[in-house]
């Protein structure tokens, strides 16, 4: 059995994976990336959830700094902010929201202001600004930020008395901070100016731009109208304010001084200003598992200590739901959203290094994403349509799914197997236990097989092999519709009968046939009963439910009946249900990523420390390969234990030697069963190092068969190993191994490459 490998001298040809429009409504379902609720609430952009996180961990100095970037004033904006972000905090829900204000306070009090190292160059146009209060002080400020020229006309005395008239009720201390930070500003200021039409006229045409204060507009075109989001009048070239808050005030300040940036370098001031305020978040946040919390008493103002406290009560808020929920994700550290955008960029790539495959082959497909997304956002999705269009187009090298799917080609050639129940010509029903049911366990299907032939009336056909799911994991749909076909075949043969799947992935895969009738063998023993001679074991049980039964309510009532009647005492884990996690066999994670495989094991196995019950046998193998006790449904109904974890060679022996007996006892069909000439024993590491790299004894037995017949080896004279070598399909194996007689030979280990060794013509 061999599967063509792409070519590596040919020119790709290019099939869109989605369209741009396809992309971004995908994309737009991922809310991992949206604001916090308190930073979307704040109209000047701080960044809340940063500010909190160093507070809580004792950084003042680095909270300062993005406080500073926000507020020109921070003493005055601390002192007088509404604060919508504390009225927006998501712990409000569960009681009492952070004490955002009182921290922003304590932060502006304790923390080192920002200090410039660079020489800013001042920018050619000038601006004077007229009038005093909020938005004079803060546009000052801003402006200041900006490096415009700046002169200030103000009625008061001195810039202790203009920083006054925007400080009404701010503390002393606040103050006093602040007005350290507007004398080291280099802005020029006439104090005592008449603020007056003459004045006006006297000074603007000194000047390039023209600012004043909702006071000073007023005061001088009662009737003018300027603009609310741009704060500007065009009909008389001015930029003016508007009255309001201390938070109103700053707010406009900021868009005032975008429209001065943008009329200095004759823009239209209403181009390119961004998302300008408060914005709508899309976030989630699950709060199921936070506790409630009593805000830090704050006594007048908080001290560092105090401050800190009250930090830490905060829960930085994003949605992790499908993070907290994958290994996958985990893995990769990256958002839904991220990696959809990296994988379709990965698809694109026409000739060079596609650096995203091995993540688009470690995804397990199991939609788990899916139902622990707010939004339903579907990974599973995207790496099967870019593993379909990097299939289509030649671009996905056949390296990372090779043997599973020639493993499935062995359940459907080699292993295959249909008959009727003997008897019958055609039956009503057919048992379909799955490929690794057969390969893990297969006392259990034989004796599955004979207790529904003995208890279902019309009989029961039996059909041993391979869904074709590997197939349509791997995005090799030619070989999946060949897989259907063989399969719509021996159905038919049957008389179509109806299914009896012995595996939730198999049963979704057949109800995909048309006119396929398919019942799971777990519906199907709650309503006939169970058979004899069942028993349970005495300890309780972890139940993992089959990603394979995601979205079947059914199946999933169906175990828990069976398991209860069998007297087992279950223990539902989190993430059960629609939400359980993949053991790492989906999707064929196992053989494309061994360590994320491994991770997405664990994940399942650290929700308790019981034995597991499944009813996938994939599961049940990965669980017992991983160290952890665990038990097929099946196995507990019919007390056909399995060997705790079959390596790669002995599945394959299961299935062969299963199919022959079933032959021989039900049939009386003997199967030749082919011998070698020679006999071949492995060391331990051997076994586990030929599983590990997924090097069969069939392998090893060609090799050796290979040389014994060419006589090519090399013998190593350092470590007294003899090296045989020979390509099978695509991989050339090697094998080093003694002799121990004639026809005796032990093999110490075994490796392989996806290579040619060709031979030289001397």
């Amino acid at each position: 059995m061999q599967i063509e490998e792409r070519g590596s001298t040919h020119v790709y040809r290019q099939i869109k994976m989605l369209t741009e429009e396809q992309l971004v409504q995908r994309e737009s379902r991922c809310v991992h990336g949206q604001p916090a609720y308190c930073i979307a609430a704040c109209p000047l952009k701080l960044d809340v959830k940063a500010l909190l996180r160093a507070v809580a961990g004792g950084d003042l100095d680095g909270a300062r700094k993005l406080y500073d970037r926000i507020a020109p004033f921070p003493g005055i904006l601390s002192a007088g902010c509404g604060a919508p972000c504390e009225a927006a905090c998501k712990l409000g829900e569960l009681g009492d929201s952070v004490s955002i204000r009182d921290i922003e306070r304590a932060v502006t009090r304790f923390g080192a202001r920002r200090r410039g190292t660079m020489l800013r160059m001042k920018k050619k146009k000038t601006v004077a600004l007229f009038g005093s209060g909020r938005f004079a002080l803060f546009l000052a400020g801003e402006l200041h930020k900006k490096a415009y020229p700046l002169t200030v006309f103000c009625a008061e005395a001195d810039a202790a008395a203009f920083l006054n008239a925007a400080a009404d009720g701010v503390p002393a201390d606040l103050r006093e901070i602040d007005l350290r930070l507007l004398l080291e500003m280099d802005i020029r200021f006439v104090f005592q100016s008449a603020l007056d039409r003459a004045q006006l006229d006297a000074q603007r045409a000194a000047y390039d731009l023209v600012c004043l204060s909702p006071a000073c507009y007023r005061t001088l075109w009662p009737d003018g109208e300027a603009d609310p989001a741009l704060l500007y009048d065009p009909a008389h070239g001015v930029v003016a304010g508007l009255d309001g808050g201390v938070l109103d005030a700053a707010f406009a300040a900021k868009r005032a001084a975008r429209t001065v940036d943008r009329l200095a370098q004759g823009l239209d001031p209403a181009g390119a200003r961004g998302a300008e305020g408060a914005v709508e978040t899309h976030l989630y946040t699950n709060t199921d598992d936070i506790t409630r919390t009593a805000r830090v008493p704050c006594d007048g103002a908080y001290d560092r200590d105090g401050a800190s406290s009250e930090a830490k009560r905060c829960i930085q808020c994003e949605c992790d739901e499908c993070i907290r929920g994958c290994a996958y994700l985990r893995h990769y550290r990256k958002s839904p959203r991220v990696l959809t955008r990296e994988i379709y960029n990965n698809v694109g790539i026409i000739m060079g290094d596609h650096m995203m495959n091995k993540p688009i082959n470690a995804c397990a497909l199991c939609g788990q994403c899916t139902v622990t997304c707010p939004n339903g956002y579907d990974m599973a999705e995207i790496c099967q349509l870019a593993r379909k269009n990097m299939v289509a187009t030649d671009k996905m090298p056949l390296a990372p799914h090779e043997f599973a799917l020639l493993d499935m080609l062995f359940s459907n050639n080699e292993a295959f197997l249909c008959r009727p129940q003997p008897g019958f010509e055609t039956c009503r029903y057919v048992f379909f236990p799955g490929c690794q049911a057969a390969a893990v366990a297969p006392g259990t299907v034989r004796a599955a097989y004979l207790d529904l032939c003995t208890r279902l009336s019309g009989g029961v056909g039996l059909i041993l092999g391979c869904c074709g799911v590997i197939a349509d994991w791997a995005g090799r749909d030619a070989l999946y519709d060949q897989t259907r076909a063989l399969l719509d075949r021996s159905l038919a043969r049957l008389g179509d009968p109806i299914i009896i799947a012995g595996c939730p992935t198999c049963a979704k895969a057949l109800a995909a046939h048309p006119g396929a009738d398919v019942v799971g063998v777990w519906s199907l023993l709650c309503e006939i009963g169970l058979p004899e001679g069942t028993h349970a074991p005495e300890r309780p049980l972890a139940l993992h439910d089959a990603c394979g039964a995601r979205g079947d309510a059914a199946t999933q009532a169906a175990i828990r009946m069976l398991a209860a009647r069998l007297g087992c005492r279950i223990e539902e884990t989190e993430y059960s249900g629609d939400r359980s996690p993949c053991c790492g066999y989906g999707g064929l994670a196992a053989y494309a990523n061994r360590e994320v495989a491994a991770e997405m094991t664990q994940s399942c196995l650290a929700r308790s420390d019981a034995p597991y019950l499944t009813y996938c046998m994939a599961c049940r193998d990965r669980f017992a390969r991983a160290g952890r006790e665990s038990r097929h449904i099946l196995e507990l109904i019919y007390g056909a234990a399995a060997d705790e974890a079959p390596d790669i060679s002995q599945k394959r022996d299961n299935r062969r030697a299963l199919k022959r007996a079933l032959l021989r006892e039900l049939w009386q069909e003997e199967q030749t069963e082919m011998k070698l000439d020679f006999e071949v024993l492995y060391t331990d590491d051997a076994r586990r190092m030929m599983d590990a790299r997924m090097i069969l004894t069939e392998d090893v037995a060609a090799v050796l068969q290979d040389m014994r017949e060419t006589g090519e080896a090399i013998f190593d004279g350092e470590s007294g190993l003899t090296i045989a070598r020979k390509r099978i399909g695509n991989t050339t194996f090697w094998v080093k191994f003694t002799r121990e007689g004639d026809a005796v030979y032990r093999v110490h280990s075994a490796y392989s490459h996806r290579m040619n060794v060709v031979r030289r013509q001397s």
